[in-house]
């Protein structure tokens, strides 16, 4: 298997290294995760350093295996029911303004942890009333009544991501589907919450996909969309097949903005939480 050497623009800043302690220890004293380092994200020491950190609640282990993702899978642990607390006292001691809360997927359960998402989500309004919140969801096989668990507490942005293009969406995307995942967000725009959507690229997608999965969105009501380059978290990912240039993303943010979006991140170090905080 062919793997392609990095360019240039791939090397990530140092940031403040007293600030990504801080973040560090709260998330640890608790027993918590974050997608940061389970997904090996390229922005943790940034994020981190902002005091910003996206929490990853139900555990650590996925009952999928996207090819792309390095979260691991596995048969995971039962729902620790003082999450929630925990979850909400971590975002009370570092002072978030806004913050971002995301999942492993738990298909072992009859309702994919929807109630635990909802109580989380109920725990950190409730000793938090000042910040704001967006829910990274998994798709919950597009039922309404678990859509609606997470719906009826109302944070202020519910994002899920489409990943990738259409045709490529079942070589990549373990049970996901290309049209649930629309389902799902033309869904919570029908409820009056804000959708959010975000994209990889480097996966062998062509700009016609990309451009059609722009439209798709729009016409699901997504009105935010974050577009980054994909980066191999291990040899046992799907290897990537092209790096995008820094002018290309900046390019597919124009486009995303000119076709209707109201929001839209488009970069290299981009992810769908990133500068999250801007998107409210």
């Amino acid at each position: 298997m062919n793997y392609i050497r990095k360019p240039e623009w791939l090397k990530s800043k140092i940031y403040s290294e007293k600030q990504f302690t801080t973040v560090s220890d709260a998330v640890k004293s608790r027993g918590l995760h974050t997608i940061c380092t389970s997904g090996r994200c390229p922005n943790m020491s940034e994020c981190w350093s902002r005091g910003t950190a996206t929490l990853m609640i139900c555990g650590d282990i996925c009952t999928r295996a996207c090819k792309f993702c390095n979260t691991l899978t596995g048969k995971p642990l039962s729902l620790d029911a003082n999450e929630p607390e925990k979850v909400a006292l971590s975002i009370q001691s570092l002072k978030l303004r806004h913050a971002v809360i995301t999942s492993v997927d738990r298909d072992d359960l009859p309702d994919k942890a929807a109630a635990h998402w909802a109580a989380t989500i109920r725990a950190i309004k409730t000793i938090n009333p000042a910040t704001t919140l967006e829910v990274l969801i998994p798709d919950f096989d597009a039922k309404p009544e678990l859509l609606d668990l997470v719906i009826g507490e109302k944070p202020n942005i519910i994002s899920h991501n489409l990943e990738t293009v259409k045709r490529l969406t079942p070589l990549i995307r373990s049970r996901a589907s290309y049209e649930k995942s629309l389902q799902v967000l033309q869904y919570i725009v029908s409820q009056g919450i804000t959708a959010k959507t975000g994209i990889m690229l480097g996966l062998g997608e062509t700009e016609p996909e990309i451009l059609q999965l722009m439209d798709d969105a729009l016409a699901a009501g997504c009105s935010i969309i974050t577009i980054g380059q994909y980066l191999q978290p291990s040899r046992q990912n799907i290897p990537v097949s092209q790096y995008v240039h820094p002018d290309k993303f900046a390019e597919y943010k124009t486009i995303a903005l000119d076709k209707g979006f109201q929001k839209a991140e488009s970069g290299v170090f981009v992810r769908s939480s990133y500068h999250a905080e801007n998107h409210v």
